[in-house]
């Protein structure tokens, strides 16, 4: 199976470190940020679990819900945690799940067996409350993620979202945005009565309202 943009994820059953879930129930009506790591107790990947319990509060302002996998045991992560939050100064609280027998890894293709056949990759997904992957990157298991870049692509998905607009390269909040292409000339008068820039006729810069 192929996971494309736009598709609802695979629903699973798994056990984490709060408890059982099952993966759609537990996304519930909040965005998910649903990312794997090679292995517990690797250097690369207790900063980033660290790096994500730091911004609990960032993720919660924006109604995301954080969930790691790694392809091990929950009595394993619940150890790991305790470097987690020794090492990186932290608290984290979010589930992480735990995929010994590569079930649920396979299911959302983070085994890249050029890398390894047993460790998942640094996949990241973005899951919308209807379920739908809107977002997804892999990074290799030497580099570790761009948290700035995660928060500022899930800030763009929801202002496109809501605004109905597109967002231009290397857009951070606050930055003008697109009118895209398929909203005729009629339209965008109702929808930014603020009034527009028209660079040409398919690139029409707007500012956003607060």
């Amino acid at each position: 199976m192929t996971l494309l943009l736009g598709d609802v994820v695979p629903d699973f059953q798994a056990d984490t470190t709060t408890g059982p879930i099952s993966f759609h129930d537990w996304i519930g009506d909040d965005w998910a940020f649903f990312f794997s790591h090679p292995a517990d107790f690797t250097p690369v990947c207790t900063t980033e679990m660290g790096r994500t319990a730091q911004l609990a509060d960032e993720f919660a302002k924006r109604g995301v819900k954080p969930i790691g996998l790694s392809t091990d045991t929950v009595a394993e992560h619940l150890r790991w945690i305790e470097d987690v939050n020794d090492t990186q100064h932290t608290t984290l609280t979010f589930p992480i799940v735990a995929d010994p027998d590569l079930r649920i890894a396979k299911l959302y293709q983070m085994i890249h067996p050029a890398q390894s056949e047993t460790a998942a990759v640094r996949s990241v997904f973005i899951i919308d409350p209807d379920k739908k992957l809107r977002l997804t990157m892999t990074y290799p298991m030497s580099v570790g993620r761009n948290f700035e870049e995660i928060l500022r692509v899930i800030d763009a998905l929801q202002t496109s979202d809501a605004k109905c607009v597109a967002l231009p390269a290397d857009w951070v909040p606050g930055g003008e945005a697109i009118i895209p292409p398929s909203i005729p000339n009629e339209k965008p008068k109702e929808l930014f009565p603020q009034g527009w820039e028209e660079i040409r006729p398919y690139l029409r810069k707007v500012k956003l309202a607060g």
